[in-house]
Formats: C-alpha cells, sequence, structure tokens
C-alpha cells in the first residue's frame, strides 16, 4: 500500500507547481491584467456561463456515451457547430456512469438558461487530443511523451475533467454578487450548486488515486492537479485561486490538513473569478484579447467578444 506524501513533500509538490509558474510573466494584449468585477447586465452576465455550459456538455457526453449535444437536445446548440475532436473515453463501469450523469445534467443546465435568460449559439469548441495534449504541456513546464490523451482511459479522462468545471465553478462564485434581479440570483445559485456538487465528485475519485503513477508518464494524479492548478493560476493572473488535491498544511482547512478535495480560501470559502480571468484560462493564453484553446474562434455572448479584437 502507498505511502502518504509527508509534509515536506506535499509542500515541495505544491511549490513547485503553482507557487513558481505563478511568476512566469505572460504577455497580454491588455498590459498588466485586469483583475476587477465588469460591467454588465443580468442577462449578458449568465449568458457568458453558457460557453463553460456548452463545454461541460460536450466533453462528459461525448466522453460516456460517445455523442454530444447534437443526439440530446440539438435546438439548445441555437445552430452553433459541432465540437472538434470529442470522443467516447476509455472509462470503467464507474466513473462512466458518473460522467453520463454530469452530460445529462448539463443538458439541463442549458435549457434552463435559454428558456429563462435566452441562448447563444454554441461556440467552435476544441476537445481534441491536441489540444487537451498542450494543456497538460503547459501545465507541467515540458512536452508529454506520448502526447496527454484524455479518452485513453480512467485516470486521464478525470483529470481532463478536472482541467473544466472548476472554471466555471468559480466563475458563478463571482457572477452572483453583480446580478441585480432576485430572479437572477436564483438561477446562478441553483446552477453553481450542481457544478459544486460536479466539482466535489471529481476531486474526490482523484483523491482517491492520490499517489497513483499516471501511466505513461512518471508523474501522480496529485502532481498533476498541482501543475493543473498552477498552470489556471498563472493563466487567471489575479492571484492563487487554484489549488490541487495535496496542498501544505499551511494551505489546509485550518491548516490542519493537507487533504484538499474542496479547494478554498483560508475561511473555506469558495475562490470567485471573473469573465476575463476565466477567457485568459479556456484561451489558453493569458489574455482575454486572444482566443484559442478551448474556443479557437473565441467565446460567445456579449462579455466574450467585447474583448476581441473588432473585425476590419
Amino acid at each position: 500500500m502507498a505511502r502518504r506524501p509527508t509534509a515536506f513533500l506535499t509542500a515541495l509538490i505544491f511549490l513547485v507547481s503553482v507557487l513558481k509558474p505563478s511568476l512566469v510573466v505572460t504577455a497580454s494584449t491588455a498590459g498588466i491584467p485586469d483583475c476587477q468585477p465588469i460591467v454588465a447586465g443580468d442577462t449578458d452576465r449568465i449568458q457568458f456561463a453558457l460557453n463553460l455550459e456548452f463545454l461541460e456538455a460536450e466533453f462528459f457526453l461525448s466522453g460516456a456515451t460517445g455523442s454530444g449535444l447534437d443526439s440530446i437536445a440539438p435546438s439548445l446548440a441555437k445552430g452553433g457547430p459541432p465540437p472538434i475532436g470529442a470522443r467516447k473515453a476509455k472509462l470503467d463501469p464507474l466513473v462512466a456512469r458518473i460522467i453520463e450523469e454530469f452530460g445529462y445534467q448539463e443538458v439541463g443546465h442549458l435549457r434552463a438558461i435559454i428558456t429563462r435568460i435566452g441562448g447563444i449559439p454554441r461556440p467552435q469548441l476544441d476537445l481534441s487530443v491536441q489540444n487537451f495534449a498542450k494543456v497538460f504541456d503547459d501545465a507541467v513546464g515540458f512536452k508529454l511523451i506520448p502526447p496527454f490523451d484524455p479518452y485513453a482511459d480512467t485516470n486521464r479522462y478525470l483529470l481532463a475533467s478536472y482541467v473544466i468545471p472548476y472554471v466555471g465553478l468559480v466563475g458563478y462564485v463571482g457572477t452572483i454578487p453583480n446580478l441585480g434581479k432576485a430572479t437572477s440570483r436564483s438561477l446562478v445559485a441553483s446552477l453553481l450548486s450542481v457544478e459544486a456538487g460536479q466539482d466535489a465528485v471529481i476531486r474526490t475519485l482523484l483523491y482517491e488515486r492520490t499517489n497513483q503513477t499516471v501511466r505513461p508518464y512518471n508523474l501522480t494524479v496529485a502532481e498533476f492537479t498541482n501543475r493543473i492548478s498552477g498552470l489556471r493560476n498563472r493563466l487567471g493572473a489575479c492571484g492563487i485561486k487554484d489549488e490541487g488535491i495535496l496542498v501544505p498544511l499551511s494551505l489546509g482547512a485550518e491548516n490542519r490538513t493537507n487533504s484538499n478535495i474542496l479547494a478554498a480560501d483560508p475561511n473555506s470559502l469558495s475562490y470567485a473569478r471573473t469573465p476575463p480571468e476565466i477567457l485568459r484560462i479556456v484561451y489558453g493564453s493569458g489574455s482575454e484579447h486572444k482566443r484559442g484553446g478551448f474556443f479557437p474562434n473565441g467565446g460567445g455572448g456579449e462579455i466574450a467578444k467585447r474583448f476581441l479584437p473588432k473585425a476590419n
């Protein structure tokens, strides 16, 4: 039976994978990253969240069933293009059932937002092996050989799942205080509750695998989560708002545990992110003005479009 990491090793993993990447200077067409709340109405704020809901729906549905949103509720896509590279993953029966349920939940989220607020066309999404491979290369700081394939097995799919839902979760936390209508706050609070549950399940499944080496790489599950969180902190460029499943005691709940199944601040309150921070992360560019990553043509809705260069 594998031994639990020592406090020193845990601290070392965290410092190398989270704190050090945060020191890397990233180029941004906007100069110093803006970490302040944006000005926007309720409709635009909630429609912005559709970008993440589409991303999660397509990844979960395809990973579990081999088919995406167009096979379940095509009208919700509003004529937007199908995702690039999504496919069925090789999952164990338990995880396959969980991910399938998550996919159907995301369909419900899309329907709830579109019915109550109005929709946007599904943006072009890149869920290809090549895109995930780049994300994981950027996270670990070197080129993984062979390229990281999120669809190859359960562990790699769970790590790829770790990349996505948490970004939507902290986005909802950042959205609620800025909503003006009680009906808007109620809707987003209900969405947040389920997103938080999904993230907790994914992190718990990964925590059960903490010390497992992710084959064929010489990195454990815990190391991968810390590297991914470090990458998101670096791209978001607004401090540490993301932590892996193992942290030093100084960052654990009440400084008494190095387990970190639920990422939270020193008072165990959720972190929050603004739309520009989220775009920097999902574009993989560190700039809300430079499209790419999971959204090769940029995000949909008025908020995402306002940050993209205007066409001549």
